[in-house]
């Protein structure tokens, strides 16, 4: 579920929920310079390698030009290490789409028209 927070002309923020068995991830999405942050820390902070692996395979998936010009701030609570991993994993994929559909794609159907 997500939907929009502020619509200024400069800021374009999207809030993302998301949730893997118990553990809930909200994501904040705003164009940025592609940082993104896990409970105040850098993603390359992750602890764990290998969950810090799960958490970087989105960003390749959906290519890099997609994450250039965007932050995530994102905040995870509940059920243990691994599904908040996941949790996260599925929400840093579906946030830059879901803000993509809604301020890329709405302008350029609307110039078409």
């Amino acid at each position: 579920m997500s939907y929009q927070m502020s619509t200024r002309k400069n800021l374009c923020l999207r809030q993302h929920f998301d949730t893997k068995k118990t553990a809930v991830v909200v994501t904040y999405c705003k164009r940025g310079r592609r940082l993104i942050k896990i409970k105040g820390c850098l993603i390359e902070l992750v602890e764990q390698v290998i969950l810090r692996c799960k958490a970087y395979e989105p960003i390749p998936l959906l290519c890099r030009h997609r994450f250039a010009g965007v932050d995530m701030w994102i905040r995870v609570k509940g059920d243990g290490h691994t599904s908040q991993i996941y949790a996260m994993r599925q929400s840093i994929a579906k946030a830059p789409v879901t803000s993509y559909q809604k301020y890329v794609d709405e302008h350029v159907t609307t110039d078409t028209f």
